[in-house]
């Protein structure tokens, strides 16, 4: 217990949206936070929080003063622990079933406050898709922040989704006559996102009613409550979006990142980097096998924690990275497959038994920045984008679904970073681009522009960079005693 001549930490609720990769950066940002003075309360559903302890175990969330971890129910029937809840169906129920039992949560903070010795909840840290914390922030007068934790390009697409409908852009009324050229058709009508085409755009945006449109847009409506809102990018990378948006009715904007950055100051604090939220646990057996690999030799393959595959996909993918000869580790989730456990086929283990590793989960960011690894293919999700950035190690780029085609096109056509791959490819081509990835004069630019922009990314967290002092006047915003 704080002594009673010292004043009491300030206390801030941190609040994703329950999918791994917002819970990700949202624990890096209470992280930092909690370097800087803040007594930290997390709230996890209950079912994201036991998929913790599964993999990771209770010390995991345990072990550091004023650092605590609560749950509320997400409302959705049981299922089992080891699967992934469906997207759809978590959006509506943190849309529609978080509210109650999250105001709850913070009377119990607030009534436990006197007891405990610490704070009353003084500012709430939300994620931007959630809107219910914004207005239990202003139920209480404390300051609500939001964190944003894709690019800034995507939010203003997003925010420009009515302009796009009443351009008659969008939805698609014509599914007959999707050819290729019609998805590279450029769409030029979003401030500061330049060099796009229809197929960069959101993906839930084509269909008509698509209830992740109306989730994402309809959450966003309430943003303007907001204290202030973090992105977690960098003004170097997003520089027209950026200046674009100062020019739109929004609360201050703040960009913080890379936060995997700005949190090397404090890794030397074991309690508090041994802290995470992977649903997977992480193998480590890996790091073995990487240090017996020349320097800049190893692909690294990892799509994430949603997106899933057909077999058929999958072998023709295997068989096209096998027949390109390099050296590769390979992330395969469990759930990889849809609808069936992944299994690669044994004439593909023999094939590449000298040059290749499967491996489970693993510590990404850490893997990245090995000396072997020389390039990544990717679902081009955002932490994904970020933590090769932050590794100076370009990719091939193959997007599924949300903001994935709209980062492989920045990756590719903005910073340089990245080949684009076709999702209907076959194994020769993914054998070509692998090679082209790899070896002769283009795979030199991408890891010139790489190096480049991972160089940008730490002159931005340093003392006196934008992203360090954004981080302090954040800080101060939530600090503000009251918004009223």
């Amino acid at each position: 217990m704080e002594s009673a001549s010292l004043p009491k930490k300030p206390h801030v609720v941190c609040i994703p949206l329950p999918f791994q990769s917002h819970l990700n950066a949202m624990l890096k940002l209470a992280k930092l936070l909690y370097f800087r003075g803040f007594h930290v309360t997390f709230v996890n559903t209950e079912f994201n929080h036991q998929k913790v302890l599964n993999s990771r175990g209770p010390e995991s969330l345990n072990g550091l003063p004023d650092f605590r971890f609560e749950t509320i129910p997400d409302g959705l029937p049981p299922c089992d622990i080891n699967s992934t809840q469906e997207i759809i169906p978590l959006c509506m129920a943190a849309k529609n079933n978080l509210l109650y039992p999250f105001r709850k949560l913070l009377d119990k903070l607030n009534r436990e406050s006197a007891n405990s010795g610490t704070s009353k909840v003084t500012c709430i840290l939300a994620d931007a898709i959630l809107a219910f914390p914004l207005d239990v922030a202003e139920e209480l007068g404390i300051p609500g922040v939001v964190l944003w934790t894709m690019s800034a390009a995507f939010l203003m697409m997003n925010i420009h989704c009515q302009h796009l409908i009443e351009k008659g852009v969008i939805p698609l009324k014509d599914w007959s006559n999707m050819s290729k050229d019609y998805w590279n058709t450029p769409v030029d009508l979003i401030p500061g996102v330049s060099d796009i085409r229809l197929k960069d755009l959101p993906t839930y945006f084509f269909n008509e009613d698509n209830p992740m449109e109306n989730f994402v847009v309809s959450q966003l409506q309430t943003v303007s409550k907001a204290s202030a809102i973090i992105i977690h990018t960098f003004d170097a990378l997003e520089t027209e979006v950026l200046e674009a948006m100062k020019f739109l009715l929004l609360p201050p904007v703040y960009t913080i990142g890379p936060l995997e950055l700005l949190l090397q100051e404090i890794l030397n604090n074991q309690n508090l980097s041994s802290v995470g939220f992977n649903f997977w646990k992480e193998e480590k057996e890996c790091f073995n096998w990487l240090d017996s690999q020349q320097p800049n030799s190893v692909i690294y393959i990892n799509f994430g924690s949603l997106v899933a595959l057909t077999s058929e996909k999958l072998i023709e993918f295997a068989w096209g990275v096998a027949n390109s000869k390099h050296p590769f580790l390979w992330v395969i989730r469990p759930n990889l497959l849809i609808g069936e456990a992944a299994i690669i086929p044994s004439d593909f283990i023999k094939e590449t038994a000298d040059r290749g590793m499967i491996s489970g989960w693993c510590p990404q960011e850490q893997v990245l920045c090995h000396s072997s690894i020389g390039g990544f293919i990717t679902h081009s999700g955002w932490n994904s984008t970020i933590d090769t950035i932050c590794a100076g190690v370009p990719i091939i780029s193959w997007p599924f679904f949300a903001d994935q085609q709209a980062n492989c096109r920045y990756s590719c056509a903005h910073w340089g970073i990245g080949i684009e791959m076709d999702h209907d490819f076959k194994r020769e081509e993914v054998e070509g681009l692998v090679k082209e990835l790899m070896e002769g004069e283009k795979a030199n630019e991408l890891k010139k522009k790489g190096i480049k922009w991972k160089e940008n990314a730490e002159e931005s967290i340093k003392r006196g960079g934008s992203s360090y002092k954004n981080l302090d006047t954040i800080v101060e915003v939530l600090l503000k005693k009251t918004v009223h």
